[in-house]
């Protein structure tokens, strides 16, 4: 059965989507922004340090709502406005996902909504 999961430490869907979902054991994080806690419609202040700790907090906020930590994640999908950003982004992920790390793919996009510098989706398993 499938489940959709609405945190109240993440921001509201921008569109006809769920914050996340769930299906069996599995838990399925939508695309992230990194959206300040609080205004929905801004970006947190910094750069891509500060954009991918805002991310990984409002995952972590949607995978509690299910029972899971970020321990539970199993992959995930960054995606880079800028792949110069690489190292950045890689010193926060390091920290905040631990050993073994999820399995992980990087994309290079032209353009992230917002002109955020970071989005990040998730799966999970519980």
């Amino acid at each position: 059965m499938k489940y959709s999961i609405n945190a109240r430490q993440a921001p509201e869907a921008f569109g006809p989507y769920s914050q996340g979902t769930t299906a069996g054991r599995l838990v399925f994080a939508s695309g992230q922004l990194p959206i300040s806690a609080e205004d929905s419609r801004t970006l947190v202040p910094g750069g891509i340090r500060e954009q991918t700790e805002r991310v990984i907090d409002i995952i972590e906020g949607i995978l509690d709502e299910v029972g899971c930590t970020l321990s539970d994640v199993a992959q995930t999908t960054v995606y880079l406005a800028s792949l110069d950003d690489m190292d950045a982004m890689n010193e926060v992920y390091a920290r905040r996902f631990t050993t073994p790390a999820p399995a992980r793919a990087v994309v290079g996009v032209s353009e992230l909504p917002l002109g955020a510098l970071v989005e990040m989706d998730c799966v999970a398993c519980r």
